[in-house]
């Protein structure tokens, strides 16, 4: 008999569908990652690339306007060999027929389905109706888990590792703010979110990530932006009316003005804090120029990596 130790089996990616941050392990987190930043690095390498999605075609399906989720997921999907399909809004699940007649015509036709729409249970209706389909969530009103991994991806590249990081979302307690706080958490770090009474984020979100969350990591809540950048290795802000919330944007503005990241709040953070911002953003409220064009920014750095994220994803969820 051999005496030598077994081969550890690689991690393995078992999700079919990604709904949520909470639908990977932090195993299948990490593996996401890596993936993704070694396929950044290869992008552009004279070798051949794997084409896992090579005579498949993905249909994006979205409700709400894009720049940046539309671009990277064409180009992602294109990269790896596979077509994309664009259904106007009002047949995709604009109400012409129900969600779920949609996704069983779709799950005869297509290999997946990237989405982006209002409520999180409109994206769980198609998914369960057509469990063939790999189904991506880009978006929807309760989270935003593709955000999140560009996110996570831009850190590691600065840090190196999320364990011990500390991480202030100074504004609303959103769909952005959610799914950060659940993959920081899975990769070790503590999330400050700061938002005025009222936009707190949801106390479910919190008892998820306190489930989740390994190495010291986790997630608390306050109403003071000072005191959430205090320790901040990275402040993040997002708008502070969303897609749909049009109608609230003068309200919020005044609530919302105290939490403004500008050059004042950033002076209260320690020295070689990173700003961050999943954009679009509206300059001059949540965030200042002086703040989103400076050297702390990586903006356009979490922009580019939605690329490189999603492409990884792909690839992951078609079992490559």
């Amino acid at each position: 008999m051999s005496s030598q130790p077994a081969v550890q089996p690689l991690a393995s990616w078992e999700p079919t569908q990604f709904l949520s941050i909470l639908d990977v392990s932090p195993i299948e987190l990490e593996l996401c990652l890596d993936r993704a930043a070694s396929m950044k690095g290869g992008r552009f390498s004279k070798r051949p690339q794997p084409k896992p999605l090579a005579g498949q075609h993905v249909a994006l399906l979205f409700d709400k306007p894009s720049l940046r989720t539309r671009s990277t997921f064409t180009i992602a999907v294109r990269e790896l060999g596979g077509d994309i399909i664009e259904p106007p809004a009002e047949v995709a699940l604009g109400g012409r027929e129900t969600i779920e007649d949609v996704a069983r015509n779709l799950e005869r036709w297509v290999y997946g389905a990237v989405i982006r729409t209002f409520g999180q249970d409109r994206l769980q209706r198609f998914a369960m109706a057509a469990p063939a389909l790999r189904v991506v969530n880009a978006l929807t009103d309760e989270e935003h888990p593709c955000q999140a991994l560009a996110d996570c991806l831009t850190l590691l590249e600065r840090w190196g590792s999320l364990e011990g990081r500390t991480i202030a979302f100074v504004g609303d307690g959103n769909n952005v703010a959610a799914s950060l706080a659940q993959a920081a958490a899975m990769l070790g770090a503590r999330v400050v979110v700061a938002s005025p009474a009222g936009f707190e984020l949801p106390r479910d979100v919190v008892a998820d990530v306190a489930r989740v969350a390994r190495f010291g990591g986790g997630v608390s809540v306050t109403s003071d932006p000072v005191d959430a950048v205090s320790e901040a290795d990275a402040i993040y802000t997002d708008v502070w009316a969303s897609m749909g919330q049009e109608s609230e944007a003068a309200d919020r503005d005044k609530v919302f003005r105290p939490f403004q990241v500008n050059a004042a709040l950033m002076a209260e953070a320690p020295a070689g804090a990173l700003f961050m911002h999943c954009l679009p953003a509206h300059r001059g409220h949540e965030v200042t120029d002086e703040v989103i064009d400076s050297p702390a920014s990586v903006v356009f750095d979490q922009s580019e990596n939605r690329l490189h994220t999603q492409k990884a994803l792909l690839a992951l969820l078609a079992g490559a």
